[in-house]
């Protein structure tokens, strides 16, 4: 069982900076794609960003390229995201996923569909005031 728990959420202003963290149990952490998405009040969660087993690849949603940073380390089970020039549009819950294990074939692989994703976090709130 994969059990994710996200912290770093806050209250800040426009244009402030924030990091998420996802702190990963169990041992699959190293072979799982990693993702972060978010829900806005009275919207559907959407894809944030995505990153590979490999650290090799990863995608965002274009709204927040150039301005958000996913990361990963395998070393911790830790998942990151940093997140720069935040705007009113950026609030929402944050939540991270993690994918079923992947063999090595699919190391450099990340995915934009919730449904590839198998284990999810209780999300942490960031609200950005303008």
């Amino acid at each position: 069982q994969v059990q994710l728990v996200e912290s770093g959420g806050g209250l800040v202003q426009a244009g402030d900076s924030l990091r998420l963290s996802c702190a990963a149990s169990g041992r699959t952490f190293s072979t799982s794609a990693m993702g972060w998405f978010r829900q806005a009040p009275g919207k559907e969660r959407e894809f944030v960003a995505a990153i590979s087993v490999s650290n090799f690849n990863s995608g965002y949603l274009d709204s927040v390229k150039g301005r958000f940073t996913i990361s990963r380390d395998n070393a911790k089970n830790t998942l990151y995201l940093q997140m720069n020039s935040l705007n009113s549009e950026d609030t929402a819950v944050y939540y991270c996923a993690s994918s079923a294990p992947l063999s090595f074939f699919r190391r450099n692989d990340y995915y934009r569909n919730q449904r590839e994703y198998d284990y999810w976090g209780q999300g942490t709130q960031v609200t950005v005031s303008s």
